[in-house]
């Protein structure tokens, strides 16, 4: 988290905190045909209910919001959590142990729904849902995300470290467009091939890069990427949840670079080259 970020995340997570449920939901919200789900990990378990708080304080509501989470967790659940299960809200449990189950899982259980997935560690601008399912009414056919890359590759040909994959929209349109599931991805009904759920791929090829997994499953589809053009404000970090991060380990021994490298041979993807 960065410094400036502190305030306004401690002063949005009292207010989520100490808010009614009631008050969160408001009494006449609209409600979108959009199923969230988002996984989390021990270490989160105690704050995660704030990112729940947030989704009811969203705008828009969702017809659903599903948090997955490992089997072992089952007896271990916060009341400040498990309060909070309802219509609305409820823990399903998992023998997964990966990320990619905050959205595999969600769609063998909810084939014919559009799913927005999110992390477990931000707290989402009010008009986070409602902006992503807007621009899902103008695309309805397209992978909508808040924050994107373009795979990039030397003059070769061959694959540049993922530190080198830009984040910029200039290629819109481009089939190397990778959607970054943490500010939030919008998945219309059937974008990914129908091997999405098949384990022993995923832990072989990208055990460890539910955002690479996914794009590879989009690319077999034909389901084309885009940058939303309805940005909200970014969401801020939920304090004291930064300590683990797969996304940095990831990132620090480039291990995104080798599991896209993976897929792309398994399942001879072949991207745009700028």
């Amino acid at each position: 988290m960065k410094l400036n970020e502190l305030p306004k995340s401690i002063y949005h997570t009292l207010r989520l905190a100490n808010a009614s449920v009631e008050g969160l939901l408001g009494a006449n919200k609209k409600q979108v045909p959009v199923i969230v789900s988002f996984t989390s990990i021990p270490s989160r378990l105690e704050k995660v209910h704030i990112v729940v708080r947030c989704l009811f304080d969203q705008a828009v509501l969702p017809t659903k919001i599903v948090l997955w989470l490992h089997e072992s967790l089952a007896h271990k659940i916060p009341s400040k959590l498990a309060n909070l299960e309802g219509d609305l809200f409820e823990i399903r449990y998992t023998p997964l142990h990966v990320s990619h189950k905050k959205l595999i899982h969600t769609l063998d259980e909810f084939p014919e729904s559009i799913i927005v997935t999110c992390d477990d560690d931000f707290i989402y601008h009010r008009n986070w849902l409602q902006s992503l399912y807007e621009e899902h009414l103008e695309f309805p056919n397209t992978v909508v995300a808040n924050h994107v890359r373009t795979i990039l590759f030397n003059k070769e040909g061959q694959l540049l470290p993922y530190k080198k994959w830009i984040y910029s929209s200039v290629h819109e349109g481009s089939n190397a467009l990778l959607a970054i599931g943490g500010k939030g991805v919008l998945y219309p009904v059937h974008a990914l091939d129908d091997r999405f759920d098949q384990e022993s791929l995923f832990m072989e090829l990208a055990p460890k890069a539910d955002d690479l997994w996914f794009k590879a499953m989009e690319y077999l589809k034909g389901t084309p990427i885009k940058l939303t053009s309805r940005p909200v404000p970014e969401p801020f970090p939920i304090a004291g949840t930064q300590s683990i991060s797969l996304k940095n380990e990831n990132i620090d021994y480039d291990r995104n670079t080798l599991q896209w490298q993976a897929l792309q041979e398994y399942f001879k993807i072949d991207l745009d080259r700028f």
